[in-house]
């Protein structure tokens, strides 16, 4: 990996924004997300974005081939051959995230984590998600994580802010003000 592509996937992140645009960006979440995933699991195409062996023009060649058999805009296609030729494919799920936060700065969208022992019903996710809509002012989209582990209650992280209404929460809370 070239030095520092993690500290300067902030940067690559906006450059593919100013490239694709917000009318695209959920498109391309989508297909970087799922060639980050293509690359962690497969180890010879790891091996691909990584050998010193593959020059940059066998590399370039064959991102296109992909890129034309699954219709990638050619921005797109550009940035990857790009971010493969100075090594900087490592940094790929920080430069999703960040062109994630772009996005959903640009849309006034905010995402929510929602950890449940068990799953919700409809109403109980409108309000949810109307209340989370009220405190951040931004519209808001959930992504769940089941934790069976978590006796009852939720956990809702907002950003860097959590929100912990989970029996677990509230029992270290009163275990805290009980030690003081």
């Amino acid at each position: 990996m070239a030095k520092g592509a993690k500290k300067s996937a902030k940067r690559y992140a906006r450059m593919l924004f100013n490239l694709t645009g917000a009318e695209k960006a959920e498109e391309t979440i989508d297909i970087l997300t799922q060639l980050a995933e293509i690359i962690e699991e497969n180890k010879e195409v790891k091996n691909f974005f990584y050998s010193p062996l593959v020059n940059p023009e066998e590399r370039s060649k064959a991102i296109e081939a992909v890129a034309e058999k699954f219709g990638f805009s050619d921005d797109l296609k550009k940035f990857i051959i790009y971010i493969s030729n100075i090594k900087a494919i490592d940094a790929l799920r920080d430069i999703i995230r960040h062109y994630t936060n772009i996005y959903y700065e640009r849309q006034r969208k905010t995402k929510a984590t929602v950890i449940t022992p068990v799953k919700f019903n409809g109403k109980y996710e409108e309000r949810l998600v109307e209340a989370l809509r009220k405190l951040t002012q931004r519209e808001v989209e959930l992504e769940y994580i089941h934790d069976p582990e978590l006796l009852g209650g939720i956990v809702v992280k907002v950003g860097s802010t959590m929100y912990d209404s989970s029996l677990r929460g509230q029992l270290n809370l009163l275990k805290e003000q009980l030690s003081r």
